[in-house]
């Protein structure tokens, strides 16, 4: 078992990779199973080929999924810190609901940049039965996420926006209504500037120098021009034309410092109400904003099927 991480307290995986149980539902897993210095299992994170193993055993045995694979190059995420912003997303939504979370299909979330892993509609749908719709502006992931769609008999609607420059427009149809939007956004601002993060962050795990993403990804998800700001501040300008059909337009942030320019961009927008929601994850501290253009009077949106 491995050390206990400061995941939300509904985390399936906040105590750790439980590897017995792992390879006893995907014995595959057994071939990259190593021990660590103190004895315990666990792999080796350098290995492209055993991280997306280790993520096919969890979105097995504790999501129910079982087809799950990726085309090479394409961002494989590590799946307890993603499943985090699942739960605190719950969380936010029964802040509008008299504090219960609220469950079902009738619950619309709308993921943008749902990647060729599809993660987000994965475990969200497991753990809350919430109705998905992810983006992509990329057409390869859009068909390995159908590939996985398929395979596991998912209903999760897929949609591709082909025009990068939209975030929002082009994809939110007029019939649509969502409870909550998502996304994590591509934070760097060049490949450059993603090779350097890869760098400091072997270094920081005392791995010495390495050019591997052993989560891998493609350019669209790891950088865009301006950055995670430029990107955040797009979602906010176009998230105004769709103030009455979404409650909660929300996006990861992953530095700590964009917060305050992204507060002045949201101030210009004359939202409602404005939240930073932190995430700690074992060493470090993520964090999502959450955007409203509805009054509190205006939140309860939920029929009293929607609740758990």
């Amino acid at each position: 078992m491995a050390t206990r991480t400061k995941l939300h307290p509904r985390n399936q995986h906040s105590r750790g990779y439980d590897f017995e149980f792992l390879v006893a539902q995907t014995p595959e897993l057994g071939a990259f199973t190593i021990a660590n210095p103190a004895g315990q299992a666990t792999i080796d994170f350098q290995d492209v080929s055993a991280v997306r193993m280790l993520n096919q055993a969890l979105l097995k045995a504790h999501y129910d999924i079982d087809f799950w694979d990726i085309p090479v190059g394409y961002l494989c995420p590590p799946i307890p810190g993603r499943v985090d912003y699942i739960h605190y997303l719950a969380d936010l939504l029964a802040d509008s609901n008299n504090q219960e979370i609220p469950r079902g299909r009738n619950i619309k979330a709308l993921d943008i940049g749902t990647g060729a892993s599809l993660v987000y509609p994965l475990t969200g749908q497991s753990e809350y039965g919430w109705h998905f719709t992810g983006v992509d502006i990329d057409a390869g992931a859009i068909a390995s996420a159908k590939k996985i769609c398929e395979f596991n008999k998912l209903e999760i609607t897929l949609r591709h926006q082909k025009k990068p420059e939209n975030i929002f427009r082009g994809v939110i149809q007029p019939n649509d209504a969502f409870h909550l939007t998502m996304c994590n956004p591509p934070f760097h601002s060049s490949m450059e500037q993603a090779n350097k993060g890869t760098q400091r962050k072997w270094a920081n795990l005392g791995k010495g120098h390495s050019k591997k993403l052993n989560f891998g990804g493609r350019n669209a998800e790891l950088w865009c021009p301006g950055g995670e700001i430029k990107f955040v501040a797009r979602m906010v300008e176009q998230s105004v034309e769709f103030a009455d059909q979404c409650l909660w337009f929300t996006s990861l942030v992953s530095k700590k410092e964009n917060l305050e320019p992204l507060s002045r961009i949201l101030k210009r927008a004359k939202i409602a109400d404005y939240k930073v929601v932190e995430m700690a994850q074992g060493q470090k501290t993520s964090r999502f904003i959450a955007w409203t253009y509805k009054k509190k009077y205006q939140r309860s949106l939920f029929a009293k099927g929607d609740r758990a």
